[in-house]
């Protein structure tokens, strides 16, 4: 009996993993990195952003082309962070180049916007389908889904030309179905690495202690970290190396490479 119940539970806890698809964390420029998951049991998306906390930027949804020269493509569904505040669920203009409308119905729900040593982290969240004409609906089976981006870190939120090159573009990002493994700390990431000694780690595992060792394996310190929903650590003040991060969770532990420029 013992044992027909353990694979019950296991199983339960596959199906609901299985219930979440990912793009996983994009890196999209040099400023801007996204992460989209798609929740097929509530039929809720949810959004991260995270850029440099003084400039605006902006992201699009399900379109494939740039039109040189002119622009971001029409009426592209979008979301638009355009002051320290003002996160907009927005729509590319009609015709023309010029500031993307602000959509008359706020769709997105803004869960947290965070800054930690000048870097913004923003977390929303919306229904697959809105009923708006205006939004895209997303579509759980879908295998991937095309992103158009803007950030051009430009150090003031005047949403004026930001010019071609890595300040904008579309990347086509796969979505994979999550499972077990993903829940755990084998699937934290660290980014960015290399960096100049800020990192931030995101994990689906609550994490309990984070450890310093250099490269030859000797003990600097334990680290404190910011426990938002990107943890943030920060050892600038640190010599350019390679250092290891030794990572703890109640029950779980894992070893990460970092370096610092």
């Amino acid at each position: 009996m013992k044992k027909i119940t353990l694979f019950t539970f296991m199983f339960l806890i596959q199906v609901g993993f299985a219930q979440i698809k990912s793009t996983g964390l994009l890196t999209l420029n040099e400023n801007l990195s996204a992460q989209l998951d798609l929740n097929q049991a509530n039929s809720t998306v949810t959004l991260t952003l995270i850029n440099p906390a003084n400039s605006w930027f902006g992201l699009g949804f399900s379109t494939n082309t740039l039109i040189e020269g002119e622009g971001m493509p029409a009426l592209v569904d979008c979301v638009v962070m355009r002051s320290t505040t003002d996160f907009s669920d927005s729509r590319t203009r009609s015709s023309g180049t010029g500031n993307p409308d602000i959509d008359a119905s706020q769709d997105w729900t803004l869960v947290s916007n965070t800054v930690s040593e000048g870097i913004r982290t923003v977390v929303a969240t919306r229904a697959f389908s809105t009923g708006d004409s205006n939004d895209v609906v997303f579509n759980f089976n879908d295998t991937s889904i095309s992103l158009m981006y803007a950030s051009p870190n430009s150090g003031n939120f005047s949403l004026v030309y930001h010019g071609a090159g890595s300040n904008r573009g579309i990347v086509n990002a796969p979505l994979t179905l999550l499972g077990v493994d993903d829940f755990s700390l084998n699937s934290l990431q660290v980014y960015p690495n290399p960096s100049t000694g800020l990192f931030y780690l995101k994990s689906k595992v609550s994490i309990d202690q984070v450890n310093l060792y250099s490269q030859t394996g000797a003990f600097i310190k334990r680290l404190s970290f910011d426990k938002e929903s990107f943890e943030t650590i920060s050892i600038s003040n640190l010599s350019s190396g390679i250092y290891f991060l030794e990572i703890l969770s109640s029950d779980e532990k894992v070893w990460k490479k970092v370096i610092i420029n």
